[in-house]
Protein backbone atom coordinates (compact mmCIF):
# COMPACT_ATOMS: atom_id res chain seq x y z
CA UNK A 1 0.00 0.00 0.00
CA UNK A 2 1.01 3.31 -1.08
CA UNK A 3 0.16 6.75 1.35
CA UNK A 4 0.33 10.01 0.00
CA UNK A 5 2.79 10.78 -2.81
CA UNK A 6 5.86 8.68 -4.26
CA UNK A 7 9.05 10.12 -2.79
CA UNK A 8 11.56 11.87 -5.16
CA UNK A 9 14.86 13.05 -4.15
CA UNK A 10 14.44 16.45 -2.86
CA UNK A 11 17.13 18.85 -1.15
CA UNK A 12 15.71 19.62 2.25
CA UNK A 13 17.56 23.03 3.18
CA UNK A 14 15.88 23.47 6.74
CA UNK A 15 17.71 22.72 9.99
CA UNK A 16 17.61 19.16 11.11
CA UNK A 17 16.33 18.25 14.67
CA UNK A 18 18.36 18.52 17.29
CA UNK A 19 17.23 15.26 18.91
CA UNK A 20 18.13 12.93 15.95
CA UNK A 21 21.43 11.94 16.33
CA UNK A 22 24.05 11.80 13.34
CA UNK A 23 24.88 7.88 12.76
CA UNK A 24 26.88 7.77 9.80
CA UNK A 25 31.11 8.20 10.27
CA UNK A 26 31.04 6.55 13.56
CA UNK A 27 34.35 4.86 14.87
CA UNK A 28 33.49 1.76 15.04
CA UNK A 29 30.40 1.87 12.85
CA UNK A 30 27.13 2.33 14.59
CA UNK A 31 25.85 -0.87 16.29
CA UNK A 32 22.31 -2.69 15.60
CA UNK A 33 21.48 -1.19 19.37
CA UNK A 34 21.83 2.36 18.20
CA UNK A 35 20.28 2.11 14.69
CA UNK A 36 17.11 0.62 16.47
CA UNK A 37 17.45 3.03 19.31
CA UNK A 38 17.42 5.97 16.59
CA UNK A 39 14.41 3.97 14.91
CA UNK A 40 12.31 3.85 17.78
CA UNK A 41 13.18 7.43 18.66
CA UNK A 42 12.12 8.80 14.97
CA UNK A 43 8.81 6.57 15.06
CA UNK A 44 8.12 7.83 18.34
CA UNK A 45 8.39 11.59 17.02
CA UNK A 46 6.58 11.18 14.10
CA UNK A 47 3.65 9.06 15.29
CA UNK A 48 3.64 11.03 18.81
CA UNK A 49 4.25 7.52 20.20
CA UNK A 50 4.42 8.45 24.02
CA UNK A 51 2.99 4.99 26.12
CA UNK A 52 5.18 1.65 26.71
CA UNK A 53 1.00 0.30 25.44
CA UNK A 54 1.35 2.04 22.24
CA UNK A 55 5.33 1.29 21.83
CA UNK A 56 3.96 -2.19 22.10
CA UNK A 57 1.10 -2.18 18.82
CA UNK A 58 1.39 -4.02 16.07
CA UNK A 59 1.90 -0.89 13.72
CA UNK A 60 4.83 0.73 16.03
CA UNK A 61 6.55 -2.55 15.95
CA UNK A 62 6.78 -2.67 12.07
CA UNK A 63 7.32 0.84 11.66
CA UNK A 64 10.47 0.19 13.71
CA UNK A 65 12.02 -2.86 11.96
CA UNK A 66 11.04 -0.97 8.05
CA UNK A 67 13.20 2.23 9.51
CA UNK A 68 16.14 0.22 11.09
CA UNK A 69 16.53 -1.45 7.67
CA UNK A 70 16.05 1.66 5.99
CA UNK A 71 18.83 3.00 8.04
CA UNK A 72 21.05 -0.45 7.88
CA UNK A 73 20.88 -0.23 3.89
CA UNK A 74 21.49 3.76 4.23
CA UNK A 75 24.66 3.81 6.25
CA UNK A 76 25.91 0.95 4.21
CA UNK A 77 25.39 2.64 1.14
CA UNK A 78 26.76 6.15 1.75
CA UNK A 79 30.49 7.11 1.13
CA UNK A 80 32.74 7.74 4.43
CA UNK A 81 32.50 10.81 6.05
CA UNK A 82 35.17 13.41 5.75
CA UNK A 83 34.96 13.97 9.73
CA UNK A 84 33.33 12.81 12.61
CA UNK A 85 30.14 13.60 13.29
CA UNK A 86 30.13 16.47 16.10
CA UNK A 87 27.92 14.47 18.66
CA UNK A 88 28.13 10.85 19.80
CA UNK A 89 24.97 8.94 19.69
CA UNK A 90 23.32 8.40 23.58
CA UNK A 91 24.02 4.89 23.42
CA UNK A 92 27.66 6.11 23.41
CA UNK A 93 27.76 8.83 26.07
CA UNK A 94 29.04 8.87 29.30
CA UNK A 95 26.39 8.36 32.29
CA UNK A 96 25.67 11.93 34.00
CA UNK A 97 27.56 11.50 37.73
CA UNK A 98 24.88 12.52 40.73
Amino acid sequence: MTYGRPVTAVAYRGPMCRNITVLRGLAPPASADEVEAAALQYVRKVGGVTTPGQLSSPAVLEAVAAVVNATRRLLDELPERRQPPTTLPPLRRTPARS
